[in-house]
């Protein structure tokens, strides 16, 4: 069981509504500010990170470019094998792992020391879709405005810290390993009557509507990789919504 408390600020939400529940947390989750067990707010904006908010897709780009500058064409291939062979079997996304499996594979090569160092101090703020932090802005003024991301419990928070989408929904992150199966806790820790949720993957957006019905709004930002892979989209149905980019939704309401 996992859960993240990174930092000591508490939401305006919970200062003006009471204290945090006591219950114990789910599971693969990271989360720093539940909303009080007593609380209900509507709606709850649930956003994902990768390709939703931040061009996650940049990031990898420039990861290949490091590696092949640093250790070369080659080894760059090897990371990326590790990486998806890691990914298959975790179900999600795991640059630190990848790059440990990595290590093991040139225990001699002491330079791959500067290759963690790289990636955890890579500057995602600098990778954000522009408007990503005023779309959050403007939710948080709507409702309450909740990160609902996959990953692992290191990088992904960190990448979330950085980047300054942590501070900008006031610490409401959820990290989970598959967030589709999770919806029983985020309807714990963000009751709520209605949902919008808003993720660049059809596959997610589709599993969370089946969940939900018409208790949630999937809002589709076609940015990504997934998002503009026409096999992928032909295998699901449409969103509720969808939109170019993410700063499309700057003044949409749902």
């Amino acid at each position: 069981m996992i859960v993240l408390r990174i930092g000591t600020r508490r939401s305006r939400l919970n200062r003006s509504r009471g204290r945090e529940g006591t219950e114990a947390p789910r599971p693969d989750a990271a989360t720093s500010s539940p909303v009080p067990h007593d609380a209900r707010v509507d709606p709850v904006y649930l956003l994902d990170v990768d390709n939703t908010l931040l061009d996650n897709d940049a990031v990898a780009d420039d990861l290949r470019d490091y590696l092949t500058a640093e250790f070369g064409a080659e080894r760059q291939e090897r990371y990326w094998v590790e990486f998806e062979r890691l990914r298959s079997e975790l179900g999600y996304a795991d640059y630190l792992g990848a790059l440990q499996r990595f290590r093991a594979a040139y225990p001699h090569d002491t330079h791959l020391l500067a290759a963690s160092e790289w990636l955890v101090d890579y500057p995602f703020a600098d990778r954000l879709y522009p408007h990503a932090l005023d779309v959050l802005a403007e939710l948080r003024e709507r409702g309450i405005a909740v990160i609902l991301s996959d990953g692992d419990v290191v990088f992904q928070p960190r990448k979330i810290r950085r980047s300054g989408i942590w501070d900008a929904v006031d610490g409401h992150v959820l990290v989970y390993v598959h967030k589709e199966r999770e919806l029983a806790d985020v309807e714990r820790r963000y009751p709520a009557e209605h949902y919008v949720l808003v993720d660049d993957k059809l596959r997610i957006l589709t599993a969370v509507k089946e969940a939900w019905a018409e208790r949630v709004t999937t809002v589709f930002p076609r940015q990504g990789h997934y998002a503009l892979d026409e096999s992928e989209i032909a295998r699901y149905p449409a969103a509720d919504v969808a939109v170019e980019r993410i700063g499309d939704l700057l003044g949409r309401t749902f």
